[in-house]
């Protein structure tokens, strides 16, 4: 008898194993596009404001530049969990807000990440646990109060014109093209937990660096550093030496150990000045470039 019980609970653990994996294909169904799996597990879903047109400075800003919302799922012990960062005016800020709620969803943080935007823009950090379908289906439910472009993702925007070799060499990494933008996310090295479970780069705890191309080899670059706290200060005066812009610093979740601070910063001028100074900010960090 014992012997068939264990055979029975053997069949049975794929089985349960199986079960307790997230569906997937409907989250996919549910937020109208497939994801893109990180090598960290989470799957990331990408809903550019390509509706908007921004200015800075007196030129257009990509949406993969700054204006990239974004959502990612991870799932842990039979739990879901996701986090997001929504791009929005500021008359979306609130009918978003209160649908998220609705949802079971919170909102961790509100805020800019650029300076001089016309229009202005805000930026919403979601976060929640659960079933995986359901957690979709809020956030498409909130996503729907805004005017971001929830049909299929249109063709990828043309690959940027000027050479890539300086921004890998200098800052340390290879980044990837998305959107004509060069982009980079660069994992700290300590073990980040939010509320006790781990968090990947991917789920939004990774530097992100981002480069669009200007005329006449110039670069404007845009994103946000992640720091502990005695990184602040020193990564502050490095970005102000090589002139780039801190445009807002603040918390992006609640109960994340060790505690994390994000740096925005916007730069425009020649890419390996550009570069170098981004690099000289991620020298006073614990992040190790190559």
């Amino acid at each position: 008898m014992r012997k068939a019980a264990f055979v029975l609970l053997a069949a049975l653990v794929p089985l349960a194993s199986a079960m307790a994996e997230p569906d997937w294909k409907g989250v996919e169904a549910a937020l109208g596009r497939p994801a893109a799996l990180q090598p960290d597990g989470v799957r990331r879903f990408g809903f550019p404001r390509s509706d908007l047109v921004v200015q800075v400075d007196g030129f257009a800003v990509r949406p993969a530049l700054a204006l990239g919302s974004w959502l990612a799922f991870v799932e842990h012990g039979g739990v879901t969990e996701v986090m997001g960062d929504l791009v929005l005016t500021q008359p979306e800020v609130n009918p978003v807000l209160r649908r998220l709620h609705a949802g079971g969803l919170a909102a961790t943080a509100l805020h800019n990440h650029l300076l001089r935007a016309a229009p202005a823009t805000m930026y919403l950090h979601v976060h929640g646990h659960g079933e995986a379908v359901a957690l979709a289906r809020a956030l498409r439910t909130a996503l729907e109060a805004s005017a971001t472009p929830l049909g299929p993702p249109g063709p990828a925007a043309a690959a940027p014109d000027f050479d890539l070799a300086p921004l890998d060499r200098i800052i340390g990494t290879a980044g990837k093209v998305n959107g004509g933008v060069w982009q980079a996310v660069l994992p700290r090295p300590e073990r980040i937990l939010e509320a006790g479970m781990p968090t990947p780069a991917s789920l939004g705890t990774g530097m992100a660096i981002n480069v669009e191309p200007l005329e006449a080899g110039r670069v404007a670059a845009a994103g946000d550093l992640v720091l502990l706290a005695d990184e602040v200060e020193p990564v502050q005066r490095a970005l102000a030496e090589h002139s780039i812009e801190v445009t807002a610093l603040h918390n992006h979740t609640l109960r994340e150990e060790p505690r994390l601070f994000y740096m925005h910063f916007w730069a425009v001028g020649p890419v390996e000045a550009v570069a170098t100074g981004l690099r000289a900010a991620l020298d006073r960090t614990a992040v190790k470039r190559g």
